[in-house]
């Protein structure tokens, strides 16, 4: 996969690159060429006017001869005709080589100088004619500029450029292989590190990448791995909890059970045994109500409807539900709301909440202490707090007690009921409300919990 990423990044990046110089390349080898042919065409031009020139000013055999030396010798000729296009002079050797390009004059009086053929590619000459005319008498300079030296000129050009061409492929060449070591490379370990996480190795580790895309995708990797790891030991250590919690009640009700079906047990005896097995299912019963509740949290299949309600009545009903149970343990529970004002929640969740926290203080305080609730407003917020005298939290223990199945005092857990699960239900409620809670607690004096909405 990645090769095939590293072979299409190079050959974007070649094919791109290619495309431009290959463009820039063309354009500027007919810019070059263009121009030098057309130096030539004028250089045959200009000279051909100067011959005229000095012809028509000093027309005469000596003024003749002397513009044929100055051409003789060279990689261009010189011809001149007289009326009827006859020779007069010439500076080629072989003039019959000639006779083709003359007839091109056909016989007939030009009026201005004039290239007669400038088919440099596939012609030996490029020829101009010039007309001159003296008196009653008249004829034409016919210039001859091989086009031997452009094609030399273009063969060098082409030359050149094809090594700029070939040099450049080099370059492109390095430069891929610089890509693939600072761009393919940390994709590579990236790719690894993936592979790593799926096969459940979650101790990764990649090199810094900069502060670009893949530096930021580095560190999100890196992130996940993180997350990944705390997620599987929580997950763990949640089975490993859970299965705890399931099997206990389990041993109980079994070995009871066994116990209770004995032939020689009293019915005072076995409705003893009875009644701790009915205990431990009841307890079961809570602790998988609490897990499918804490369930239905992470997959937000739970819904929270706000509504305005008045804060005193929904106290004094909260009140009339949980007091018989602190009656029954002989603990004075006191619900404060002095004054009225709309509550803007859940009702049902709120009253959720609030009965997870006041089992929470129930279950952790001893008979003959006070257990006190408080609503109150505070500016924009709603405050609803559940102080109690019990056990307390150790101040090392308070920011871990939402975590799920997390329980100060573990010794404790079987005879108090708890199963870890209830503040954990809480704190997933309260946040759905767009509220916080946190808990002020010392150990042996007591705890209160406080949420604002």
């Amino acid at each position: 996969m990645l090769k095939r990423i590293s072979t299409k990044l190079a050959a974007y990046f070649i094919l791109s690159f290619l495309l431009l110089e290959s463009i820039l390349m063309i354009y500027l080898h007919q810019t070059i060429i263009h121009a030098r042919i057309e130096e030539e065409f004028e250089r045959v031009m200009a000279n051909g006017s100067n011959h005229r020139e000095v012809l028509e000013d000093y027309y005469s055999e000596e003024t003749m001869n002397h513009i044929v030396l100055m051409e003789y010798g060279k990689e261009s000729e010189v011809v001149i005709t007289g009326e009827n296009d006859e020779v007069i002079q010439s500076s080629a050797e072989n003039i019959l080589a000639l006779n083709k390009y003359l007839k091109l004059l056909d016989g007939s009086r030009r009026e201005d100088d004039q290239l007669l053929l400038d088919d440099w590619k596939n012609s030996e000459y490029i020829v101009s004619v010039h007309p001159y005319q003296i008196a009653d008498w008249s004829g034409h300079v016919v210039m001859f500029q091989k086009t031997e030296p452009i094609q030399r000129l273009v063969d060098r050009v082409n030359l050149h450029f094809g090594l700029a061409g070939g040099v450049s492929i080099i370059i492109l060449f390095v430069i891929y292989l610089v890509l693939s070591k600072f761009l393919t490379r940390p994709l590579v370990h990236m790719k690894e590190a993936t592979e790593k996480l799926r096969e459940g190795d979650f101790r990764v580790s990649l090199p810094n990448a900069g502060k670009d895309e893949l530096g930021e995708l580095s560190m999100a990797i890196m992130k996940l791995a993180t997350d990944l790891e705390t997620m599987k030991t929580e997950r763990n250590e949640f089975l490993a909890s859970i299965s705890h919690e399931l099997s206990t009640p389990l041993t109980y009700m079994i070995g009871y059970l066994k116990v209770a079906m004995r032939n020689e047990l009293t019915d005072e005896e076995r409705m003893e045994y009875l009644k701790i097995i009915a205990e431990e299912s009841n307890r079961m019963k809570e602790l998988v109500k609490d897990l499918m509740e804490l369930a239905k949290m992470d997959e937000l299949s739970f819904t929270v409807e706000k509504t305005y309600f008045s804060a005193q009545r929904f106290a004094k009903e909260l009140y009339r539900l949980v007091q018989p149970s602190f009656e029954l343990k002989n603990i004075n529970l006191t619900i404060l709301c002095e004054k009225d004002f709309q509550l803007f929640a859940d009702p049902l969740r709120l009253e959720q909440i609030l009965l997870n926290l006041l089992d929470n203080a129930l279950k952790y305080s001893e008979a003959n202490t006070d257990v006190t609730m408080t609503v109150y407003e505070e500016g924009a917020n709603a405050v609803l707090q559940v102080s109690d005298e019990g056990i307390g939290i150790p101040h090392d223990e308070i920011d871990r007690i939402f975590d799920k199945l997390y329980r100060v005092e573990k010794s404790r857990s079987r005879t108090s009921g708890g199963s870890g699960l209830g503040l954990a239900i809480v704190k997933e409620l309260v946040e759905a409300h767009d509220g916080v809670i946190y808990v002020e607690s010392r150990v042996g004096t007591g705890s209160t919990f406080i949420v604002k909405l």
